[in-house]
């Protein structure tokens, strides 16, 4: 039971983007579609489980005096991974992620797990935490991407999903509709733990 709560704790209880109000810069840069929050919360769930399981084994080897730089050049290598492999086989979700995978370094959920967890426990639950943290993180991405797609283009995963009358509001896939949608949801996720 232990294991399945920590990898269910980033779904809702711990969500890095609604309770924990981490990752925010790609999460409002990179929802204006559907494609590009899947592609992002992949590619930070990928470093994620693998940099949390790296940082594990090696934990007893690094000095404290330099824990973080450490866990820095093991993040970015991952990273360099994830970042090569989208240029070579996903151009088009590359393209328009753009600065935003070689910011997953510095992505404070990656960097966050891997010094609050990590480097406190086993292999297997840190995989599960970068698992159940990844999976919250591209789950976040995929709902406020999924609304600001829709009513800002009239579509999802370039389907229509509103009549042919439906005007788009542009506010939804600029700027102010990421704060707009995201600050709703994190309304409605206190809301709901108030309940």
């Amino acid at each position: 039971m232990t294991s399945l709560k920590e990898f269910t704790k980033g779904f809702v209880k711990e969500n890095p983007v609604f309770v924990m109000a981490l990752g925010l810069c790609p999460t409002l840069a990179v929802t204006t579609s559907v494609i590009n929050a899947i592609g992002m919360g992949l590619a930070a769930t990928f470093v994620l489980v693998f940099s949390n399981m790296f940082i594990s084994l090696i934990k007893n080897l690094i000095p404290s005096k330099i824990r973080i730089p450490a866990f820095i050049v093991v993040i970015a290598s991952f990273v360099t991974i994830v970042d090569m492999v989208m240029y070579a086989y996903l151009p088009a979700i590359h393209k328009s992620l753009g600065l935003f995978i070689p910011l997953i370094v510095v992505n404070c959920i990656i960097l966050g797990r891997a010094e609050a967890f990590a480097s406190k426990n086993n292999v297997f639950n840190s995989i599960l935490d970068g698992l159940g943290m990844g999976l919250g993180f591209t789950l976040a991405l995929v709902v406020i991407g999924s609304i600001r797609e829709i009513l800002g283009a009239g579509q999802l995963l370039g389907f229509n999903v509103l009549p042919e009358t439906y005007k788009p509001m542009l506010i939804a896939i600029l700027a102010p509709g990421a704060f707009i949608v995201m600050g709703l949801l994190m309304g409605l996720m206190n809301l709901k733990k108030k309940k």
